[in-house]
């Protein structure tokens, strides 16, 4: 049961911090708002489509997060009930598939973002530094949450390992 308990509390903190991409996407799509209704500098029209698509770029992020993990948590109930040794497999082998997924994610975003750093340096029009500077904000929010995100699922994969070692 202490399994369970474990998995269930693990996803309950992954909803809640899906919820962060969707506030971010908020704030984003406000901010596009902002620059379309009082922008009046080439540089603020600029911001408008970069903001507008980072904002539904993290939307999307957290509402597919956000429902998958809700939908996992009545899953974990079902499946471990099932086949407990067998819902315990899966667990180490999906939360040892996530952590080898971070390890990318965190090399490529910090390459974007000095991409992005790269091309405001460089291309000196008011719609590509938009851009640059917008790609960078959204990519910083993807590593905050990305970044929770992977302590939590380490810590929760050493768990899993320690509750097999305790059998």
């Amino acid at each position: 049961m202490e399994l369970l308990k474990l998995a269930t509390e693990w996803a309950k903190a992954e909803v809640f911090s899906t919820r962060f991409f969707i506030l971010f996407a908020i704030l984003f799509l406000i901010a596009s708002i902002g620059f379309w209704q009082l922008g009046k500098s080439d540089l603020a029209k600029a911001y408008i489509i970069p903001t507008l698509v980072a904002g539904l770029l993290l939307m999307t992020i957290g509402l597919g997060l956000f429902y998958t993990n809700k939908s996992r948590i009545v899953q974990f109930e079902k499946a471990f009930n099932k086949d407990t040794p067998a819902f315990y497999q899966s667990e180490i082998e999906r939360s040892e598939s996530t952590l080898k997924e971070y390890t990318v994610v965190f090399k490529v975003i910090p390459i974007l973002i000095i991409i992005a750093a790269l091309v405001i340096l460089f291309i000196d029009t008011p719609t590509w530094r938009a851009i640059g500077i917008t790609t960078i904000a959204m990519l910083i929010v993807i590593l905050l949450v990305d970044g929770t995100a992977h302590a939590r699922i380490e810590a929760y994969h050493n768990e899993l390992k320690s509750i097999n070692e305790s059998r």
